[in-house]
């Protein structure tokens, strides 16, 4: 069982291992779950007290003994709502100090899976006539998965963004998802077009994401290159085939 999700949801290693005992085992004092996640005293007691704290776990009194029971799993749903409230309440003031960088800042580098995911979801909450993409190959297809993108085009839809995309001829295969949506046109290049990077133009952004074992993206928002993008990309789609 995959527990990554309790890390990226705050919880420690010891408070995950207490959490999840204490769902095998049902209602018990301090003593079994110590035994079994094998952590020191201290450490399981102190793990408790947190997630009572954060209303994952409760306890009764039985003479001055305290038995512990974790909370239902869809607690974690109450749990994940109240980070979201809390950061929803935040975001306004986020927003404002982003701004103050964005108008000075022209090009910004992210990195790893999560730096890509972050450029592209980016780019499609950009206000924009069009999304337009070129390059790419089954590298970079498979590199964030196929129901990776097909989930990306499906918000990008939602958005209602129209796009216009070139690949080369071996993303075909691979992309039967994409290429029927609405507010989507794709067209093909030889399979000598194939590419591990992608260029994306987005209003006055372009995006050079590139999907190698250290993978990156170049964000640049500049009106003059991305209208130089956009030219070029207007060459590839001449010259592409459906």
């Amino acid at each position: 069982m995959d527990l990554s999700i309790f890390e990226e949801l705050g919880l420690t290693n010891a408070e995950i291992k207490v959490y999840i005992q204490l769902l095998k085992i049902g209602s018990s004092h301090a003593g079994p779950v110590i035994e079994k996640t094998g952590l020191q005293t201290s450490v399981v007691h102190r793990s408790l007290n947190t997630l009572i704290q954060k209303g994952l776990i409760n306890y009764v009194l039985e003479g001055k003994i305290k038995i512990y029971q974790a909370t239902a799993p869809e607690t974690f749903l109450d749990f994940i709502d109240e980070k979201k409230r809390k950061f929803t309440e935040l975001l306004p003031d986020l927003k404002k100090e982003q701004q103050s960088t964005q108008d000075r800042e022209l090009a910004t580098i992210y990195r790893g899976k999560r730096g890509l995911q972050e450029v592209y979801s980016k780019l499609i909450n950009i206000k924009a006539e069009e999304y337009l993409t070129f390059g790419g190959g089954e590298q970079v297809a498979n590199f964030m998965g196929l129901s990776w993108w097909k989930a990306f085009h499906v918000k990008r839809r939602m958005h209602k963004l129209p796009s216009r995309q070139i690949f080369d001829k071996t993303v075909k295969p691979l992309g039967e998802g994409i290429l029927g949506m609405p507010l989507t046109k794709v067209r093909f290049l030889p399979h000598e077009f194939a590419q591990f990077q992608e260029t994306v133009i987005v209003g006055d952004y372009v995006a050079t994401n590139v999907f190698t074992e250290n993978a990156y993206s170049f964000l640049i928002k500049d009106q003059k290159v991305a209208e130089g993008y956009r030219k070029y990309f207007e060459l590839l789609w001449k010259i592409a085939k459906p």
